[in-house]
């Protein structure tokens, strides 16, 4: 991934273009690699799931984190084209998904709309390339060829690993007797989580919050029309999608990209204590997860305290930042 940085930063595109592609789409590999082994292993549950699970992971736990470090500056374009671009396609995924699969028609659809994102980046990129530029523009070929080259042999390896997790995944399920789609959802989301997690904190502890936003939102786009679109173009059979999916997961992945629309839009800025709450509501959803699938009474109480108590303060607290700032700013 940082080959791949050096070799963008030579172009000198501004932070948020690299944390919205190159960043975005380093981070995002290993999730390629996993998801395309899932899906060739008759694995559906876990090429969908750790899909899902690491875009809810991202937006909660490394956007989260990074702003307990220092708040988040967001600079307006992402409020007004990118987060909506992720919303959007996360409905398109959820639209596509309702039939209870994810066909070779399906993943073509998912990776024209990830062809069309690109061209807007790279439209947006030439606009903000310097009138003149440096004499040492681009590096020099022996520097590109070792970045180039560095990049290959990490995806090689992620290649492999995804294989390695994937096995395993399956065999700690059934182990547990756990379903492969919680396990997608909650470990093998989180691993595959871990470049993006790293790579925002470091961004962020060094003040480049550009790219560590840049990076969670380009990651979850490329997640699901990068991700699901190639893995279910290539996968032998269509990927089936669960009822618990349908009904709960995609709903709350939806939830969580729509949630940062008006996080974002207040102040611009992702606040130590909206960190907070994010953190919160992660904690709230893997405590759902684990008992729900452990059967355990707490599910129900928890259920009841989400949808009675949190979901309506969090509603008002939210309304009322946004209309608040929408003031301000008129």
């Amino acid at each position: 991934m940082r080959a791949a940085v050096r070799l963008a930063a030579s172009l000198k595109v501004r932070p948020l273009i690299i944390g919205l592609t190159v960043v975005a789409m380093g981070s995002s590999a290993p999730q390629m690699a996993v998801s395309v082994q899932a899906a060739f292993s008759s694995s559906p549950d876990i090429s969908v799931g750790s899909v899902v699970g690491s875009n809810i992971f991202n937006v909660l736990v490394t956007l989260g984190l990074c702003a307990l470090i220092i708040p988040l500056r967001v600079a307006r374009q992402l409020v007004r084209v990118d987060i909506p671009l992720m919303i959007g396609a996360s409905l398109l995924v959820f639209a596509l998904s309702y039939n209870g699969e994810l066909s070779a028609f399906d993943g073509a659809i998912l990776l024209l709309a990830l062809l069309a994102y690109l061209l807007i980046l790279a439209r947006r990129s030439r606009k903000q390339l310097p009138t003149n530029p440096p004499i040492n523009l681009l590096t020099s070929r022996s520097q590109q060829f070792i970045s180039l080259a560095t990049m290959v042999f990490g995806l090689v390896l992620l290649v492999m690993g995804g294989r390695l997790m994937v096995d395993a995944a399956v065999i700690i399920a059934q182990d547990l007797g756990l379903s492969e789609r919680v396990i997608g959802l909650t470990v093998i989301a989180g691993s595959t989580s871990l470049p993006a997690l790293s790579t925002s904190l470091i961004a962020a502890s060094r003040g480049e919050r550009d790219i560590a936003v840049g990076n969670v939102i380009g990651s979850n786009l490329f997640n699901l029309l990068g991700v699901l679109g190639l893995t279910a173009l290539i996968a032998p059979t269509p990927l089936s999608i669960s009822p618990n999916a349908l009904d709960f997961d995609l709903p709350v992945m939806l939830a969580v990209a729509a949630l940062c629309l008006p996080v974002f839009y207040s102040g611009y800025r992702v606040t130590r204590s909206e960190g907070l709450l994010l953190l919160a509501l992660y904690l709230a959803y893997g405590l759902h997860i684990v008992s729900f699938t452990t059967g355990m009474p707490l599910a129900d109480k928890l259920e009841r305290v989400m949808n009675y108590a949190v979901l309506p303060v969090l509603t008002g607290l939210i309304v009322f930042s946004t209309v608040r700032a929408w003031r301000r700013q008129h």
